[in-house]
Protein backbone atom coordinates (compact mmCIF):
# COMPACT_ATOMS: atom_id res chain seq x y z
CA UNK A 1 0.00 0.00 0.00
CA UNK A 2 1.34 3.47 -0.82
CA UNK A 3 2.56 5.49 2.15
CA UNK A 4 0.44 8.48 1.17
CA UNK A 5 -2.70 6.37 1.06
CA UNK A 6 -1.91 4.77 4.41
CA UNK A 7 -1.39 8.19 5.97
CA UNK A 8 -4.60 9.45 4.38
CA UNK A 9 -6.50 6.55 5.89
CA UNK A 10 -4.94 7.17 9.29
CA UNK A 11 -5.80 10.85 9.05
CA UNK A 12 -9.39 9.86 8.32
CA UNK A 13 -9.46 7.75 11.46
CA UNK A 14 -7.87 10.53 13.51
CA UNK A 15 -10.64 12.89 12.38
CA UNK A 16 -13.15 10.47 13.92
CA UNK A 17 -16.59 12.06 13.85
CA UNK A 18 -15.27 15.62 14.03
CA UNK A 19 -16.85 16.79 10.80
CA UNK A 20 -17.05 20.53 11.43
CA UNK A 21 -13.58 21.41 10.19
CA UNK A 22 -11.62 20.83 7.01
CA UNK A 23 -12.89 19.30 3.81
CA UNK A 24 -15.02 16.72 5.60
CA UNK A 25 -17.57 19.43 6.24
CA UNK A 26 -18.63 18.82 2.62
CA UNK A 27 -20.33 15.63 1.44
CA UNK A 28 -21.34 14.94 -2.15
CA UNK A 29 -24.13 12.60 -3.18
CA UNK A 30 -24.20 11.51 -6.82
CA UNK A 31 -27.68 10.55 -8.01
CA UNK A 32 -30.87 12.39 -7.05
CA UNK A 33 -33.32 9.50 -7.06
CA UNK A 34 -35.14 8.26 -3.97
CA UNK A 35 -32.01 6.79 -2.39
CA UNK A 36 -29.67 9.66 -3.29
CA UNK A 37 -32.04 12.38 -2.12
CA UNK A 38 -32.71 10.46 1.10
CA UNK A 39 -28.99 10.09 1.81
CA UNK A 40 -28.48 13.79 1.06
CA UNK A 41 -31.22 14.67 3.57
CA UNK A 42 -29.56 12.52 6.24
CA UNK A 43 -26.14 14.12 5.67
CA UNK A 44 -27.51 17.67 5.61
CA UNK A 45 -29.55 17.03 8.75
CA UNK A 46 -26.35 15.83 10.44
CA UNK A 47 -24.75 19.23 9.80
CA UNK A 48 -22.79 18.74 6.59
CA UNK A 49 -22.75 20.97 3.58
CA UNK A 50 -24.12 18.63 0.90
CA UNK A 51 -23.81 18.85 -2.86
CA UNK A 52 -26.48 16.71 -4.52
CA UNK A 53 -25.54 15.97 -8.13
CA UNK A 54 -27.55 14.53 -10.99
CA UNK A 55 -26.66 15.10 -14.68
CA UNK A 56 -30.33 15.00 -15.67
CA UNK A 57 -31.41 18.62 -16.01
CA UNK A 58 -33.62 19.62 -13.12
CA UNK A 59 -33.38 16.30 -11.25
CA UNK A 60 -31.25 17.59 -8.38
CA UNK A 61 -33.40 20.71 -8.00
CA UNK A 62 -36.55 18.58 -7.87
CA UNK A 63 -34.91 16.32 -5.30
CA UNK A 64 -34.07 19.36 -3.16
CA UNK A 65 -37.73 20.38 -3.36
CA UNK A 66 -38.77 16.92 -2.20
CA UNK A 67 -36.37 17.19 0.72
CA UNK A 68 -37.82 20.60 1.59
CA UNK A 69 -41.32 19.08 1.61
CA UNK A 70 -40.10 16.21 3.81
CA UNK A 71 -38.56 18.67 6.28
CA UNK A 72 -41.81 20.68 6.31
CA UNK A 73 -43.73 17.51 7.21
CA UNK A 74 -41.32 16.77 10.03
CA UNK A 75 -41.74 20.32 11.32
CA UNK A 76 -45.54 20.09 11.13
CA UNK A 77 -45.37 16.94 13.29
CA UNK A 78 -43.18 18.69 15.83
CA UNK A 79 -40.18 16.47 15.19
CA UNK A 80 -37.86 19.30 14.16
CA UNK A 81 -37.93 23.08 14.60
CA UNK A 82 -38.41 25.61 11.81
CA UNK A 83 -34.86 26.82 12.40
CA UNK A 84 -33.47 23.31 12.05
CA UNK A 85 -35.40 22.69 8.83
CA UNK A 86 -34.23 25.97 7.30
CA UNK A 87 -30.60 25.38 8.33
CA UNK A 88 -30.68 21.86 6.86
CA UNK A 89 -32.03 23.11 3.56
CA UNK A 90 -29.47 25.94 3.44
CA UNK A 91 -26.69 23.37 3.65
CA UNK A 92 -28.03 21.50 0.61
CA UNK A 93 -26.88 22.55 -2.88
CA UNK A 94 -28.21 21.09 -6.15
CA UNK A 95 -25.83 20.59 -9.08
CA UNK A 96 -25.78 18.99 -12.52
CA UNK A 97 -22.01 18.50 -12.79
CA UNK A 98 -19.71 16.04 -11.05
CA UNK A 99 -16.81 17.97 -12.55
CA UNK A 100 -17.66 21.08 -10.54
CA UNK A 101 -17.61 19.38 -7.15
CA UNK A 102 -15.55 21.07 -4.45
CA UNK A 103 -13.09 19.04 -2.43
CA UNK A 104 -15.10 16.63 -0.30
CA UNK A 105 -14.41 14.41 2.66
CA UNK A 106 -16.96 11.88 1.45
CA UNK A 107 -18.62 11.19 -1.89
CA UNK A 108 -21.54 8.75 -1.94
CA UNK A 109 -22.66 7.33 -5.28
CA UNK A 110 -26.33 6.39 -5.68
CA UNK A 111 -26.66 5.90 -9.43
CA UNK A 112 -28.34 2.92 -11.18
CA UNK A 113 -26.94 -0.58 -10.57
CA UNK A 114 -24.69 -0.61 -13.63
CA UNK A 115 -21.11 -1.74 -13.02
CA UNK A 116 -19.63 0.08 -16.00
CA UNK A 117 -21.38 3.33 -15.08
CA UNK A 118 -20.16 3.12 -11.50
CA UNK A 119 -16.64 2.14 -12.53
CA UNK A 120 -16.31 5.16 -14.86
CA UNK A 121 -17.75 7.50 -12.24
CA UNK A 122 -15.38 6.33 -9.50
CA UNK A 123 -12.35 6.51 -11.78
CA UNK A 124 -13.28 10.10 -12.63
CA UNK A 125 -13.90 11.03 -9.00
CA UNK A 126 -10.54 9.57 -7.95
CA UNK A 127 -8.78 11.90 -10.37
CA UNK A 128 -10.61 14.98 -9.14
CA UNK A 129 -10.86 14.43 -5.38
CA UNK A 130 -8.01 14.41 -2.81
CA UNK A 131 -6.42 11.11 -1.80
CA UNK A 132 -8.11 11.20 1.61
CA UNK A 133 -11.61 11.59 0.17
CA UNK A 134 -13.68 8.50 0.93
CA UNK A 135 -15.44 7.22 -2.19
CA UNK A 136 -18.51 5.22 -1.21
CA UNK A 137 -21.05 3.33 -3.28
CA UNK A 138 -24.64 2.68 -2.24
CA UNK A 139 -24.75 -0.49 -4.34
CA UNK A 140 -26.84 -3.30 -2.91
CA UNK A 141 -25.00 -6.15 -4.61
CA UNK A 142 -22.09 -5.17 -6.92
CA UNK A 143 -18.59 -6.17 -5.78
CA UNK A 144 -16.66 -3.25 -4.28
CA UNK A 145 -13.35 -4.26 -5.86
CA UNK A 146 -14.98 -4.42 -9.29
CA UNK A 147 -16.22 -0.86 -8.86
CA UNK A 148 -12.78 0.29 -7.64
CA UNK A 149 -10.81 -1.37 -10.47
CA UNK A 150 -9.82 1.85 -12.24
CA UNK A 151 -9.63 4.10 -9.18
CA UNK A 152 -6.50 5.94 -8.12
CA UNK A 153 -5.90 4.83 -4.51
CA UNK A 154 -8.61 2.09 -4.45
CA UNK A 155 -8.00 1.67 -0.72
CA UNK A 156 -10.48 4.49 -0.13
CA UNK A 157 -13.38 2.82 -1.96
CA UNK A 158 -16.03 1.10 0.15
CA UNK A 159 -19.75 0.47 0.27
CA UNK A 160 -22.30 2.42 2.28
CA UNK A 161 -25.50 0.51 1.63
CA UNK A 162 -28.41 2.49 3.02
CA UNK A 163 -31.92 1.06 3.18
CA UNK A 164 -34.99 2.73 1.78
CA UNK A 165 -36.05 5.28 2.88
CA UNK A 166 -32.65 6.45 4.23
CA UNK A 167 -34.03 9.14 6.61
CA UNK A 168 -36.16 6.47 8.34
CA UNK A 169 -34.19 3.22 8.15
CA UNK A 170 -31.46 2.94 10.78
CA UNK A 171 -29.33 0.25 9.14
CA UNK A 172 -26.29 0.96 6.96
CA UNK A 173 -24.09 -1.86 5.68
CA UNK A 174 -20.44 -0.70 5.65
CA UNK A 175 -18.86 -2.93 3.04
CA UNK A 176 -15.13 -3.37 2.49
CA UNK A 177 -13.39 -4.81 -0.52
CA UNK A 178 -10.16 -6.78 -0.43
CA UNK A 179 -8.06 -3.62 -0.82
CA UNK A 180 -10.18 -1.22 1.25
CA UNK A 181 -8.16 0.39 4.03
CA UNK A 182 -9.37 -0.63 7.52
CA UNK A 183 -8.74 2.97 8.58
CA UNK A 184 -11.36 4.26 6.18
CA UNK A 185 -13.80 1.55 7.30
CA UNK A 186 -13.34 2.59 10.92
CA UNK A 187 -13.81 6.24 10.01
CA UNK A 188 -17.06 5.87 8.08
CA UNK A 189 -18.43 3.44 10.68
CA UNK A 190 -17.96 6.15 13.31
CA UNK A 191 -19.45 8.69 10.93
CA UNK A 192 -22.59 6.61 10.38
CA UNK A 193 -23.06 6.42 14.15
CA UNK A 194 -22.67 10.20 14.31
CA UNK A 195 -25.44 10.42 11.69
CA UNK A 196 -27.71 8.42 14.01
CA UNK A 197 -27.45 5.22 11.99
CA UNK A 198 -26.66 1.67 13.07
CA UNK A 199 -23.71 0.48 10.97
CA UNK A 200 -22.83 -3.17 10.42
CA UNK A 201 -19.62 -4.21 8.74
CA UNK A 202 -19.15 -6.94 6.19
CA UNK A 203 -16.92 -8.10 3.39
CA UNK A 204 -17.90 -7.55 -0.21
CA UNK A 205 -19.63 -10.89 -0.53
CA UNK A 206 -22.53 -11.31 -3.03
CA UNK A 207 -25.57 -9.59 -1.58
CA UNK A 208 -23.57 -8.42 1.48
CA UNK A 209 -25.49 -9.41 4.64
CA UNK A 210 -29.17 -8.64 4.17
CA UNK A 211 -29.66 -9.51 0.52
CA UNK A 212 -27.60 -12.69 0.91
CA UNK A 213 -29.14 -14.05 4.09
CA UNK A 214 -32.69 -13.16 3.01
CA UNK A 215 -32.66 -15.25 -0.18
CA UNK A 216 -34.27 -18.34 1.46
CA UNK A 217 -37.11 -16.25 2.88
CA UNK A 218 -38.38 -15.70 -0.65
CA UNK A 219 -37.12 -18.85 -2.35
CA UNK A 220 -38.53 -21.42 0.06
CA UNK A 221 -42.01 -19.91 -0.07
CA UNK A 222 -41.97 -19.83 -3.86
CA UNK A 223 -40.87 -23.46 -4.02
CA UNK A 224 -43.54 -24.57 -1.56
CA UNK A 225 -46.26 -22.87 -3.61
CA UNK A 226 -44.80 -24.11 -6.89
CA UNK A 227 -44.81 -27.69 -5.61
CA UNK A 228 -48.48 -27.44 -4.63
CA UNK A 229 -47.83 -28.00 -0.93
CA UNK A 230 -49.81 -24.88 0.02
CA UNK A 231 -51.22 -21.78 -1.63
CA UNK A 232 -49.57 -18.37 -1.32
CA UNK A 233 -52.06 -16.94 1.17
CA UNK A 234 -51.56 -19.89 3.53
CA UNK A 235 -47.76 -19.71 3.32
CA UNK A 236 -47.83 -15.96 3.98
CA UNK A 237 -50.18 -16.49 6.95
CA UNK A 238 -47.86 -19.07 8.49
CA UNK A 239 -44.78 -16.83 8.21
CA UNK A 240 -46.65 -13.81 9.56
CA UNK A 241 -48.81 -15.30 12.28
CA UNK A 242 -46.66 -18.22 13.41
CA UNK A 243 -43.24 -16.85 12.55
CA UNK A 244 -43.68 -13.23 13.55
CA UNK A 245 -42.40 -11.79 10.28
CA UNK A 246 -43.99 -8.41 9.46
CA UNK A 247 -45.01 -9.58 5.98
CA UNK A 248 -45.24 -12.96 4.32
CA UNK A 249 -42.63 -13.67 1.63
CA UNK A 250 -45.09 -13.73 -1.28
CA UNK A 251 -46.79 -10.46 -0.37
CA UNK A 252 -43.39 -8.91 0.33
CA UNK A 253 -42.07 -9.71 -3.15
CA UNK A 254 -45.25 -8.17 -4.57
CA UNK A 255 -44.53 -5.06 -2.51
CA UNK A 256 -40.85 -4.89 -3.53
CA UNK A 257 -41.63 -5.72 -7.17
CA UNK A 258 -41.15 -9.22 -8.55
CA UNK A 259 -38.70 -7.87 -11.12
CA UNK A 260 -36.61 -6.07 -8.51
CA UNK A 261 -36.52 -9.07 -6.19
CA UNK A 262 -35.64 -11.40 -9.06
CA UNK A 263 -32.84 -9.07 -10.21
CA UNK A 264 -31.24 -9.09 -6.76
CA UNK A 265 -31.56 -12.85 -6.47
CA UNK A 266 -30.14 -13.35 -9.96
CA UNK A 267 -27.19 -11.08 -9.13
CA UNK A 268 -26.35 -13.16 -6.03
CA UNK A 269 -26.72 -16.38 -8.05
CA UNK A 270 -24.43 -15.14 -10.81
CA UNK A 271 -21.81 -13.75 -8.41
CA UNK A 272 -21.67 -17.10 -6.60
CA UNK A 273 -20.92 -18.97 -9.83
CA UNK A 274 -24.53 -20.14 -10.32
CA UNK A 275 -24.56 -21.83 -6.92
CA UNK A 276 -27.67 -24.01 -6.72
CA UNK A 277 -28.46 -22.53 -3.33
CA UNK A 278 -29.40 -19.23 -4.98
CA UNK A 279 -31.00 -20.42 -8.22
CA UNK A 280 -34.03 -18.21 -8.99
CA UNK A 281 -37.34 -20.04 -9.12
CA UNK A 282 -39.35 -20.66 -12.26
CA UNK A 283 -42.32 -19.45 -10.21
CA UNK A 284 -40.87 -15.94 -9.99
CA UNK A 285 -39.42 -15.94 -13.49
CA UNK A 286 -42.88 -16.66 -14.91
CA UNK A 287 -44.38 -13.76 -12.97
CA UNK A 288 -41.77 -11.38 -14.36
CA UNK A 289 -42.03 -12.68 -17.91
CA UNK A 290 -45.81 -12.15 -17.76
CA UNK A 291 -45.37 -8.59 -16.51
CA UNK A 292 -47.23 -9.36 -13.29
CA UNK A 293 -44.77 -7.57 -11.03
CA UNK A 294 -46.89 -6.98 -7.95
CA UNK A 295 -48.50 -3.86 -6.54
CA UNK A 296 -47.02 -1.53 -9.16
CA UNK A 297 -48.72 -3.40 -12.00
CA UNK A 298 -51.92 -4.29 -10.16
CA UNK A 299 -51.17 -8.00 -10.21
CA UNK A 300 -48.42 -10.28 -9.00
CA UNK A 301 -48.88 -13.24 -6.70
CA UNK A 302 -52.02 -11.40 -5.62
CA UNK A 303 -54.33 -8.90 -7.34
CA UNK A 304 -54.50 -5.25 -6.26
CA UNK A 305 -57.41 -2.85 -6.63
CA UNK A 306 -56.99 0.72 -7.84
CA UNK A 307 -57.01 1.97 -4.25
CA UNK A 308 -54.10 -0.34 -3.38
CA UNK A 309 -56.14 -2.85 -1.43
CA UNK A 310 -55.24 -6.48 -1.97
CA UNK A 311 -57.56 -9.14 -3.33
CA UNK A 312 -56.46 -12.60 -2.24
CA UNK A 313 -58.05 -15.84 -1.04
CA UNK A 314 -58.39 -16.62 2.64
CA UNK A 315 -55.59 -18.78 4.07
CA UNK A 316 -56.39 -22.43 4.69
CA UNK A 317 -55.94 -22.51 8.46
CA UNK A 318 -56.66 -26.22 8.70
CA UNK A 319 -53.88 -26.91 6.20
CA UNK A 320 -51.56 -24.52 8.02
CA UNK A 321 -52.18 -26.39 11.26
CA UNK A 322 -51.23 -29.70 9.63
CA UNK A 323 -48.09 -28.35 7.97
CA UNK A 324 -46.57 -26.45 10.90
CA UNK A 325 -44.82 -28.93 13.15
CA UNK A 326 -44.90 -31.66 10.52
CA UNK A 327 -42.04 -32.81 8.28
CA UNK A 328 -39.64 -29.94 7.66
CA UNK A 329 -39.97 -30.35 3.86
CA UNK A 330 -43.62 -29.28 4.03
CA UNK A 331 -43.48 -26.94 7.04
CA UNK A 332 -43.16 -23.39 5.62
CA UNK A 333 -41.92 -21.92 8.89
CA UNK A 334 -39.39 -24.57 9.94
CA UNK A 335 -38.06 -24.91 6.42
CA UNK A 336 -37.60 -21.17 5.99
CA UNK A 337 -36.02 -20.55 9.38
CA UNK A 338 -33.62 -23.51 9.01
CA UNK A 339 -32.41 -22.12 5.71
CA UNK A 340 -32.05 -18.59 7.10
CA UNK A 341 -29.95 -19.95 9.97
CA UNK A 342 -27.88 -22.07 7.59
CA UNK A 343 -27.17 -19.06 5.39
CA UNK A 344 -26.33 -16.80 8.32
CA UNK A 345 -23.93 -19.18 10.06
CA UNK A 346 -22.22 -19.78 6.72
CA UNK A 347 -21.56 -16.08 6.30
CA UNK A 348 -20.08 -15.87 9.81
CA UNK A 349 -18.08 -19.09 9.31
CA UNK A 350 -16.44 -17.61 6.21
CA UNK A 351 -15.41 -14.53 8.20
CA UNK A 352 -17.50 -12.16 6.09
CA UNK A 353 -19.37 -10.61 9.05
CA UNK A 354 -19.74 -11.09 12.78
CA UNK A 355 -22.68 -12.94 14.29
CA UNK A 356 -23.76 -9.76 16.08
CA UNK A 357 -23.71 -7.73 12.87
CA UNK A 358 -25.64 -10.40 10.96
CA UNK A 359 -28.39 -10.49 13.57
CA UNK A 360 -28.53 -6.69 13.78
CA UNK A 361 -28.71 -6.39 10.01
CA UNK A 362 -31.59 -8.80 9.66
CA UNK A 363 -33.60 -7.28 12.50
CA UNK A 364 -33.18 -3.70 11.31
CA UNK A 365 -32.87 -4.16 7.54
CA UNK A 366 -35.81 -6.50 6.95
CA UNK A 367 -37.45 -6.45 10.41
CA UNK A 368 -37.05 -10.13 11.20
CA UNK A 369 -38.45 -10.96 14.65
CA UNK A 370 -35.09 -12.44 15.66
CA UNK A 371 -31.63 -12.45 14.21
CA UNK A 372 -31.02 -15.82 12.50
CA UNK A 373 -27.99 -16.66 14.65
CA UNK A 374 -30.00 -15.93 17.80
CA UNK A 375 -32.90 -17.94 16.37
CA UNK A 376 -30.64 -20.88 15.62
CA UNK A 377 -29.39 -20.84 19.19
CA UNK A 378 -32.95 -20.89 20.52
CA UNK A 379 -33.97 -23.80 18.28
CA UNK A 380 -30.67 -25.59 18.81
CA UNK A 381 -28.04 -25.69 16.09
CA UNK A 382 -28.08 -29.48 16.23
CA UNK A 383 -31.81 -29.40 15.46
CA UNK A 384 -31.23 -27.00 12.56
CA UNK A 385 -28.44 -29.27 11.26
CA UNK A 386 -30.84 -32.24 11.31
CA UNK A 387 -33.50 -30.20 9.50
CA UNK A 388 -31.06 -29.15 6.78
CA UNK A 389 -29.92 -32.78 6.39
CA UNK A 390 -33.57 -33.80 6.00
CA UNK A 391 -34.11 -31.15 3.32
CA UNK A 392 -30.91 -32.14 1.55
CA UNK A 393 -32.09 -35.76 1.43
CA UNK A 394 -35.55 -34.77 0.19
CA UNK A 395 -34.24 -32.35 -2.45
CA UNK A 396 -30.73 -33.41 -3.51
CA UNK A 397 -28.68 -31.19 -5.77
CA UNK A 398 -26.84 -28.77 -3.50
CA UNK A 399 -29.42 -26.18 -2.51
CA UNK A 400 -29.80 -27.65 0.96
CA UNK A 401 -26.21 -28.53 1.73
CA UNK A 402 -25.36 -27.63 5.31
CA UNK A 403 -22.94 -24.90 6.26
CA UNK A 404 -19.74 -26.41 7.71
CA UNK A 405 -20.48 -24.44 10.87
CA UNK A 406 -23.54 -26.62 11.44
CA UNK A 407 -21.64 -29.88 11.15
CA UNK A 408 -18.17 -29.23 12.58
CA UNK A 409 -19.33 -28.80 16.16
CA UNK A 410 -18.16 -25.17 16.44
CA UNK A 411 -21.68 -23.90 17.27
CA UNK A 412 -22.30 -26.37 20.08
Amino acid sequence: MDTDVTEAGQNATNRGSDDDEGIFATVAVIGAGAMGSGIAQVAATAGHRVVLVDPVIGAAVEARQRIEAALDRLESKGRISREHAEATLERLVASESVHELPECGLVIEAVPEDLHLKRRLFADLSERQPANTVLATNTSSIDIDDIARDVIDPERVLGLHFFNPPPVMALVEVVHGEVTSPAFVEHVTALMRAWGKTPVRCASTPGFIVNRVARPFYGEAQRIVEAGVADAATVDWVLRERGGFPMGPLELTDFIGQDVNLAVGTSVWEQTGHDERYTPTDFQRRLVEAGTLGRKTGKGVYTYAADGSVERPEPDLELAGRLVGGPVATDPLARTVAMLVNEAVGLVHRGEASAEDVDTAMRLGVRYPRGPIEWGGEIGFDVVAAQIAELDAAFPGGRYRPSPALTDGSLR
